[in-house]
């Protein structure tokens, strides 16, 4: 058992003070432009500038950009020069995957079983999303989620990767993803976010590795809800009792809050932006995710409590938790966090927060 700095409790409370009221603005173009000296590079340390993403979040003016660099798309450490030569990289690079996906295909359809049932399910998750917004203005072009989506299946599918010729990108390092429902939603989220479509590969491949893979269902997801259920177990045992009781299931259940990134829960796209782009700072801690996920639970405690709720209805009530507001559950969760290390923490909590 081990007990953890009372200066990161203090730090996450003041934390979740500064995000609810809103202390100062978001960071916009200008303070973000004085982040990086007259050569492009970094004048402000890496931590200073998360603290200052988690506390305030990213004018949309500046959230493509300082989201090039929270994935990884970006070195913190690159010039200006730097960045435009690895942004030409990442473009050649993602053009050489299509032109090498273009001439596999016939085989992928041939030999990989997985492949064409794959393409059919994204086609079909695709199809349902809107494309237009309420004045009918196109949104996103469905083809080029299609085309992206696939390639990503195809990239980190360890049965297709085998038909896959080298070179490789270095950044695409061997993995067994395959796609699952969500994935779709994520993709349309970073084409609403960037111009080119080499930008939208990226940031959702980026994106996945920066979060540790967690909202992967054969890698992650299984990890948080078992870490969901050991936080319950310290923090509250008697909602922790009920669970295991009346509500046992529940936990395990709650697998499309990881799968789907917490997307259905909030009000708007920049909720789930403001949401993501924490995760992605990594603070006030690793593995941050599952902190909201347990600020949730809180939301529906008293009433889960009060009607002796069942294993159904209570997830009736987690799923009824919607358009809520991305500082609101951040900063609880980072209250959360200031309890939990000012307790004497089992070294399994512990490894996976820090």
């Amino acid at each position: 058992m081990t007990t953890l700095s009372p200066e990161n409790s203090l730090s996450a409370r003041l934390s979740a003070s500064f995000i609810l009221e809103k202390r100062k603005p978001s960071i916009d173009k200008t303070e973000w432009d004085g982040f990086f000296d007259e050569n492009g590079q970094l004048a402000k340390s890496r931590d200073f500038i998360c603290v200052n993403i988690l506390e305030r979040g990213l004018h949309p003016s500046v959230k493509t950009e300082a989201w090039k660099f929270l994935t990884g798309y970006y070195s913190w450490q690159s010039s200006q020069d730097e960045r435009l030569t690895m942004d030409s990289a990442r473009r050649k690079n993602y053009e050489s995957l299509c032109q090498m996906y273009e001439k596999i295909q016939p085989l992928l359809e041939n030999l990989h079983r997985n492949f064409l049932e794959t393409r059919n399910n994204i086609t079909c998750d695709i199809q349902k999303l809107y494309d237009k917004d309420p004045l009918g203005n196109v949104l996103i072009d469905k083809k080029k989620l299609e085309k992206i989506l696939l390639l990503s299946y195809v990239c980190n599918s360890q049965a297709a990767q085998a038909l896959l010729l080298p070179p490789r990108p270095s950044s695409l390092a061997p993995s067994t993803i395959e796609y699952q429902r969500g994935f779709h939603h994520m993709v349309m989220l970073f084409q609403l976010m960037v111009e080119h479509d080499h930008e939208t590969f990226w940031f959702f491949h980026f994106f996945l590795q920066k979060t540790e893979h967690s909202c992967v269902i054969n890698i992650g997801v299984s990890k948080n809800l078992n870490m969901l259920n050991d936080l319950i177990n310290f923090m509250d045992p008697v909602f922790a009792e009920h669970l295991r009781g009346k509500g046992a299931g529940t936990v395990q259940s709650l697998f499309p809050w990881f799968c789907f990134c917490f997307q259905r829960a909030f009000k708007s796209f920049e909720d789930v932006w403001r949401l993501w782009e924490v995760l992605l700072t990594g603070k006030p801690c690793r593995n941050f995710q599952v902190l909201v996920a347990y600020s949730l639970l809180q939301m529906v405690r008293e009433q889960v409590l009060k009607e002796s709720m069942v294993g159904n209805d209570i997830l009736l009530a987690c799923n009824n938790l919607i358009d809520l507001d991305a500082d609101e559950v951040i900063s609880a969760a980072c209250l959360v966090y200031a309890e939990l290390i000012q307790k004497d923490v089992p070294q399994p909590l512990k490894d996976f927060f820090l």
